[in-house]
């Protein structure tokens, strides 16, 4: 009776065992077997490649305002800095009118004490003296100063400029036009050639302009408050913290002109006084080369990168 009980367990692992081999071969069924695992795969795939390329997107934008934030913070912090030190360079001035005003009249009460007399006979017989012929005559002799003033500074402004369209014609000094009135030579004034370049620049459509981040954050920071600059639509990053974007003629003329007065009135050997320097410079050799050709204007702000066959 031993073998059959043998035999029984024996038939109940076929029976295992065949069950087994049966689910095995749901694998290749194309509905729950590997390829419908694979495509369940690919999918999932896919769903989380969309969902971390929204997440960056969103990431990227957020650094873009936060970066537009940044400039801005900057920039107002430097325009607080400039009425802050124009506070401090107008408050002595006002000190000293103060002090200088007080003094006479300290001096002047006792003096004016003493003088008082008593009228007498002559000085009845004096015609009395207005005091408003003087105040009188000191508002005409103003009012007579400001026009003349006004229109000196008329005539030099168009004397500039008529200097500054002869210079962009390459004609030279107008015809016609009195040497007197005339400002000094276009070689010679620092503003003939400034005006060059600003018409120069509005001449242009884009401008490429290649600088480390750190440059192009002060750069911005220091025209976004002119009515001329636009922020750049976008701001490539290249390797090594380079930045890469495109700036329009507009922008052009604004970036220009307050780096033409950074570079003036900021101190010597400081950070600002370099920075403007430099990249007017370059902007400027970049403007005086054009051609007319079609050629691209590009602005690089980095001596280690070198410089297309073009250029």
């Amino acid at each position: 009776m031993g073998w059959k009980h043998a035999f029984d367990d024996a038939m109940r692992k076929l029976k295992t065992i065949e069950g087994q081999l049966a689910r095995l071969d749901r694998l290749d069924d194309p509905t729950v077997g590997l390829t419908a695992l694979h495509g369940e795969l690919a999918q999932s795939r896919l769903k989380l490649l969309e969902k971390v390329e929204g997440g960056v997107t969103g990431l990227r934008e957020e650094n873009r305002e936060i970066r537009r934030r940044q400039d801005r913070m900057i920039s107002d912090l430097n325009e607080t800095r400039g009425e802050l030190r124009e506070l401090l360079d107008t408050l002595p001035l006002l000190a000293e009118p103060k002090r200088a005003a007080g003094k006479p009249g300290e001096d002047a009460q006792p003096h004016l004490e003493e003088t008082v007399q008593t009228p007498g006979p002559e000085d009845e017989a004096r015609p009395p003296v207005s005091s408003d012929t003087d105040s009188q005559g000191g508002t005409m002799e103003n009012t007579e100063c400001q026009p003349r003033q006004e229109t000196e500074s008329e005539g030099q402004d168009l004397a500039l400029k008529n200097a500054i369209e002869a210079a962009y014609q390459g004609t030279g000094t107008l015809a016609g036009q009195p040497s007197a009135a005339t400002p000094q030579a276009p070689a010679q004034d620092p503003r003939v050639a400034h005006g060059v370049l600003l018409l120069k620049a509005a001449g242009v459509a884009s401008a490429e302009l290649i600088a480390h981040r750190d440059t192009w954050e002060w750069l911005a920071a220091l025209a976004v408050d002119h009515n001329h600059f636009r922020t750049p639509p976008s701001v490539e990053d290249i390797k090594e913290g380079r930045i890469q974007t495109v700036l329009s003629g507009r922008s052009l003329i604004a970036l220009l002109i307050e780096l033409w007065n950074t570079r003036s009135n900021a101190t010597p050997l400081q950070g600002d006084w370099a920075l403007a320097m430099t990249t007017y410079n370059r902007i400027a050799a970049e403007l005086t080369d054009l051609t007319g050709q079609g050629e691209t204007i590009r602005i690089v702000l980095d001596d280690g990168l070198p410089h297309d066959a073009n250029d």
